[in-house]
Parts: structure tokens; sequence; C-alpha cells
């Protein structure tokens, strides 16, 4: 019998590569005559440049970038052929940020990074949207890249009250020939009720009562840029990253559908009897471009069922099969939280253990 592997990281606990490998390992366990194929995969958000290097290769570039609060921050990008990937997440993440810090922290690392894939020599610059713990509207971006303003772009949203002019031409100019992409499943526009702010705000330590000030500071930026292109789907990605990308020409593609595309999970899919993806919590968000219903979505394009493996599955069957889940299975139920926290590769091993009881035809 031939298994697909192919989950998420589970936030806080693993990599995409090693729940695959946890996955494999225990379900080797139970079947050992299994064929197991390792697709780990990502959205866009943290672990990005890692599963595209597991599955093609390519270069590592170790670059020393400004952190969101300003401080040096490590950071790698990937260069395959004349494309590079960039993880936004690794110069702005919300585990650099801190619970306080968002309204201060800036993206300026990330426009560092696809600086530097530019002077590496890529024409093709993929950045992955996820993660974020910023919420500047990507100015930040924009300044490392040479935009100027008559309020300064690196000093967060608090940074962007009263802007009214902002000079993009020096930032297209240090593009020029550059294809952008912002890979992202987010459809948030940058500002209002849906945007940026009010959707992720607080996930990043925005305090609700600071909301709406910090809204209206992107919306400033916005009507200095270009108001229009505020509204598209995906603006408000990685706390307006997104809306900076476009700024400067980017297309938008789906997350989950680039790194899918990269390790040709659709032909694995087809060749497998079974597909199994996970994640850290299977809910319904899990529907906005998640890497579980991604999966999900190719396994049924293939014909062959999948199956998901979680740290918390918070969805009842019905809404389970409306992703296109047959079964889902959580670590918290098998082993309580504290060990699915504490051991999470044994834990997930186990589970996967079990799952391979039902799901295996040895």
């Amino acid at each position: 019998m031939r298994v697909l592997v192919a989950p998420d990281k589970f936030a806080g606990t693993l990599t995409a590569v090693e729940a695959a490998e946890a996955i494999a390992e225990g379900w080797r366990r139970r079947s050992p005559g299994d064929e197991i194929d390792l697709a780990p995969m990502s959205d866009g958000g943290p672990g990005f440049v890692d599963v595209l290097h597991a599955a093609t290769g390519g270069d590592l570039v170790v670059v020393t970038v400004t952190g969101p609060l300003g401080e040096p921050t490590p950071a790698t990008l990937l260069l395959s052929g004349d494309t590079a990937y960039v993880e936004s997440a690794q110069a702005c993440g919300v585990h650099l940020t801190g619970a306080e810090g968002v309204e201060l922290a800036t993206t300026v690392g990330v426009g560092q990074l696809v600086a530097a894939a530019v002077d590496a020599g890529a024409t093709t610059v993929v950045v992955g949207l996820g993660g974020s713990g910023t919420n500047d509207g990507g100015a930040g971006l924009l300044h490392a890249l040479g935009a100027r303003a008559d309020r300064r772009l690196d000093a967060g949203p608090l940074g962007l009250a009263d802007v009214t002019s902002v000079d993009l031409a020096p930032a297209r100019e240090r593009l020029a020939g550059v294809r952008l992409v912002a890979a992202s499943d987010v459809d948030s526009p940058l500002t209002g009720l849906f945007g940026a702010t009010k959707t992720f705000g607080p996930q990043k330590g925005l305090e609700e009562g600071r909301v709406a000030l910090v809204d209206g500071l992107l919306e400033q930026l916005a009507v200095a840029t270009d108001r229009r292109l505020s509204l598209e789907k995906g603006a408000g990605a990685a706390g307006g990253l997104g809306f900076a990308l476009m700024l400067l020409g980017a297309t938008r593609e789906p997350g989950i559908d680039l790194v899918a595309a990269a390790v040709d999970l659709e032909a694995r899919a087809r060749a497998a009897d079974v597909v199994v993806t996970g994640e850290g919590a299977f809910d319904f968000s899990s529907r906005s471009g998640k890497v579980p219903y991604g999966v999900a979505e190719i396994s049924a394009r293939a014909l062959r069922p999948c199956v998901a493996l979680a740290g918390q599955v918070l969805v009842g069957s019905r809404e389970m099969r409306a992703l296109g889940v047959e079964a889902a299975y959580s670590l918290v139920e098998l082993v309580g939280e504290e060990r699915a926290l504490g051991q999470p590769a044994q834990a997930l091993g186990e589970l996967a253990e079990r799952v391979a009881r039902t799901w295996s035809r040895e």
C-alpha cells in the first residue's frame, strides 16, 4: 500500500518536515511493508523555505536583516535557478515581536530579504506571507527597497501618522525586470471591518481599543498610495505586506497551490492509496487556504481518500467532510494536552500508528 504524507507544521511544536517524519515513523511501526512518500507542505507561512528546499533542492542563502523591532535577525532565502523564495515570518514573525510590539513593528527585514534575492540574481521572487507579527501595511518593506515618504515608513504603523505622500518610484526601479509573487491564501483587504488590523491585529497582541486607530493609520497609507488597490483581496495578508507587494506589481498566488505545484503533489496523490495530512489545530478556518483543505482538494481530484492528524480536532463529522477529509484524529484526545505539547513527535508517531490500524491494508 502506498501512503502520501503531506502535513503542515504543528505550530509551536513541529515543523512540517518533522511532522511528516514523525507520522511516517509511527505508520511504519504498524505497517512496515507500506510504501510512504513524504511531502511536507506549507501555505506560505513559517516553514515555507524549508519545505521547498526539502522538495526541490536549490541553494540556501543566509543573510542578516533588520528584525521587526530593529534587532539584527538571521534569515534564509532559497535560490532555485533564477527564482528566489522568501519567508516573511523569518524577518517579521510573531515570535519576534512579543505581545506588545505590533504598533512599532516594521517589515524592513522582509524588504531586505527581497533585495538580497535580487542582488543574488533572482528574476522571480516569491514571498511567502503568513505568521507575521507586524501590521504596518508593508511600509517597512517599501522603505527597504527605496520608497520615500513625508513620514517614517520604517517605524511600524505609528510612524505612518499623517502620511500624505509616498514616492514608490525608487522601489519600483529597484525591482525593474523582477517578477514578484505574493504567496498567500488570505483574502482580507488592507483596511475596514474585514481588513488586516481588525481580523488579525488582536492575534498579534494589538489591544482591542487600539484597533480603530491602527486601522486608520493604514487607511492613511492607502490614500497616500493606491486606495483602490488596498481594497483588493489579499492586500491585508501579513499585516498589509500583501498590499505593499501589490504596489510594486506583485501577482498573488495561493501559497498552498504554489507549494503543491512545486512538489508535484497531485501526481503523487494519484500514485498513493491514501493521503495523510495534518496541522496543529484542525477547525473550520482550515477552509481558508490552510494546508489540510488544499491537500484534501488535491486528494479529491486524484480520487484518493484523505485523513487528517492534528493536535486538536475542532470540527464535527459534517464539517470535516465539507472540508474533504474522510476522518480526523486528535493528538490531545489520544495522549492529553501536556504530552502532545511536551513530546509532540513521539505523540504524533503514536497517533499515526493507531491510524494505520484503520487505514493500512497490511
